[in-house]
């Protein structure tokens, strides 16, 4: 029991982090703060981040992640063609955005940002994080006929260009820069889609 609630007060830490970072920034969140946002007991941070805001914040990139990668997972669990898995994506992520005022953005974009020639810890968070977004991305693509080398490029385009619209959108307070790259992405993905069939899939 003891320990399914440190496991709990660890991931509501961790949860705090993430959301406040996409509120105010990693540098604009302070430790008493995601104590007090967590609604965890005072001094329960130290005993399960002993390192302190970097192993909270490497934590909370590390969540992010898993949300994401889930989000992608879901959008893709039909035969839907990969353009379609991307609307899906963009589509939940643009209500995302609108939803909370265009405040949101992706956590692991700003800990990069702001923290990645600071921190070797953190960029290699981030750095691990893109990569758990790539590699399925591109498996999804071989399973769909894409040679290999194609198959990265492409998955690698997704995630660069998603992140790149989501930061364009929260400057612009609209949701047309993520409807724009769904669209690029769209006929990226899908292009030649019947004659890559069979394709060497797992050159």
């Amino acid at each position: 029991m003891t320990g399914t609630k440190g496991a709990m007060t660890s991931a509501r830490l961790a949860e705090s982090m993430l959301e406040l970072i996409q509120l105010h920034g990693y540098s604009g969140t302070g430790l008493n703060t995601v104590v007090e946002h967590s609604g965890a007991p005072k001094g329960s941070l130290y005993f399960h981040y002993p390192q302190g805001k970097e192993a909270l914040g490497e934590k909370a990139v590390e969540l992010a992640a898993e949300q994401f990668g889930s989000l992608v997972a879901d959008s893709a669990l039909d035969a839907a063609p990969p353009g379609e898995v991307v609307r899906r994506v963009i589509d939940t992520l643009a209500g995302m955005l609108t939803d909370s005022d265009f405040r949101l953005g992706c956590p692991v974009s700003v800990v990069t940002l702001e923290m990645g020639a600071q921190s070797e810890r953190l960029r290699d968070a981030c750095a691990n994080a893109f990569e758990s977004w790539i590699g399925p991305v591109t498996e999804y693509l071989v399973a769909h006929g894409r040679p290999r080398t194609d198959a990265r490029a492409k998955a690698t385009a997704v995630v660069s260009m998603v992140e790149g619209a989501l930061i364009v959108s929260r400057a612009q307070r609209s949701i047309e820069p993520l409807r724009c790259a769904a669209q690029a992405l769209a006929v990226l993905l899908d292009e030649g889609d019947e004659g890559d069939e069979g394709t060497e899939a797992s050159a």
